[in-house]
């Protein structure tokens, strides 16, 4: 069989489908991985671009650099989205019209933010954070707002532009509202002549009755306790009616705003439309103990966009762990046939434990019966997520950076970039401060 026969496709350049793609690179494996982006993102630091902590170079690293295709080795990129997959004849479709054919698929292709049916109404006013483009987009929304607070003479409007709802109160929503926080508390504290940025109000709204569900209530509880010493205002038990130009209506309480970021729920890819299979609620696929689809042998699907289940049937968790460990899995089991060895056994997930950071020196985390939480769990989420970075020298930044910022409380990326169309509706849609827009540019603090 010719190399394109016998060629694995990877969908998705994610923990999983980057893991997969080097351990099958290792063994020699021809493959073809194919990304809408050029980039690997490490999307649990995408806040830290937003709250202008880091700059979108130090949590990302082209693809092509991680797996050097080079000259002489089986190995294909392509930059590409994906439109539909034939499973019949074992093509992927591309949207500009390229076929790929494969002998075995791995669709990675992870998960979105759902506006639970609002897409139309919600989504131009409160931008959900999942890549850089949104990371970068909201960092200037935050920045912008500051910079027209300090020109505007009207206190109503200043106020608008100086609180700012976070709308879910996972582990992002967590750790956004924190780092919003400390950059207005501390960071840009006396950067301003006419504003107080301390005076800043950020509200944490969550539908449900405590904060970071998939813990112990216990460490929901800490964590809220946490956010409200940093100034955080938190609402739980306010699941959001509406939101508009105007503000957020959260539960009873209307919430006056022109800076609404989303981080509640969310939905895979549509991996089961291209697939041709049904879906569970959120959009997932699910798999077989091998992580293959049900009825589509050498079809695999892993991480978010997969339902799958542990040995005692509990869901596994949407977290980068599961999709690196389900990546390499696959690619084994790849291997192995291709070498004629026996299959192997059900995939089994190691749990690391899970951590979240509420924000300077504050963190919780759970590691099996294990619990860790204030400054002792703040350096280990450092140290995992240093870890988990790919490239040397984007950890090196990452920890200069984090050092820096916890001596100093400063922050390094604080660039208002972007055209002055990026700036969309829900900064603020008054015609008045559109025109101030012009003068605040000219003269904004980078």
């Amino acid at each position: 069989m010719s190399d394109d026969q016998r060629r694995v496709v990877i969908v998705g350049a994610g923990f999983g489908g980057l893991s997969a793609a080097k351990t099958l690179a290792r063994a020699g494996v021809p493959i073809t991985l194919i990304d809408k982006r050029n980039h690997h993102l490490f999307q649990p630091l995408l806040y830290q671009v937003a709250t202008a902590m880091l700059s979108p170079a130090e949590i990302a690293v082209p693809i092509r650099s991680v797996l050097s295709p080079g000259k002489g080795r089986a190995i294909e990129i392509m930059m590409q989205e994906v439109g539909d997959i034939d499973t019949d004849r074992k093509i992927v479709h591309c949207v500009g019209g390229d076929e790929i054919p494969y002998s075995a698929l791995i669709v990675a292709t992870g998960s979105k933010y759902t506006y639970f049916g609002h897409e139309d109404e919600w989504a131009s006013f409160a931008p959900a954070l999942k890549s850089i483009d949104d990371a970068v987009n909201i960092r200037r929304r935050v920045l912008l707002a500051f910079e027209r607070a300090e020109t505007t003479n009207d206190p109503a409007l200043r106020e608008r532009l100086m609180t700012f709802v976070v709308i879910g109160g996972g582990p992002t929503g967590v750790e956004t509202a924190g780092a919003l926080a400390e950059l207005a508390k501390a960071t840009l504290a006396r950067d301003f002549t006419n504003i107080d940025p301390r005076a800043a109000r950020v509200v944490l709204v969550e539908a449900v009755g405590g904060l970071l569900g998939a813990y112990p209530k216990h460490l929901g509880a800490y964590t809220e306790r946490k956010l409200t010493d940093l100034g955080v205002e938190v609402l739980t038990n306010s699941p959001v009616k509406k939101i508009d130009e105007e503000g957020v209506m959260a539960g009873e309480t209307f919430i006056a705003t022109s800076n609404v970021f989303w981080c509640a729920g969310v939905e895979a890819t549509p991996v089961g439309k291209w697939l041709g299979v049904g879906t569970e609620k959120n959009g997932t696929v699910s798999v077989g103990a091998d992580l293959q689809v049900p009825g589509l042998p050498g079809v695999y699907v892993i991480g978010d966009a997969a339902t799958a289940h542990d040995a005692d049937g509990k869901r596994l968790p949407a977290l980068a762990p599961v999709a690196k460990q389900q990546g390499k899995y696959v690619a084994e089991s790849i291997i192995r046939a291709r070498q004629g060895r026996s299959p192997q056994g059900p995939f089994r997930y190691r749990d690391w434990g899970t951590m979240a950071t509420i924000g300077r020196s504050a963190a919780v985390g759970k590691f099996g019966r294990f619990e860790l939480t204030g400054f002792p769990a703040w350096m280990m989420w450092g140290a995992v997520h240093i870890a988990y970075l790919v490239g040397f020298r984007n950890r090196i930044n990452v920890l200069v950076n984090w050092l820096w910022a916890w001596i100093t409380y400063a922050k390094g990326a604080r660039l208002i970039t972007g055209p002055e169309a990026a700036t969309t509706q829900s900064i603020d849609s008054r015609k008045a401060i559109d025109e101030e827009l012009d003068k605040t540019v000219a003269n904004v603090q980078q």
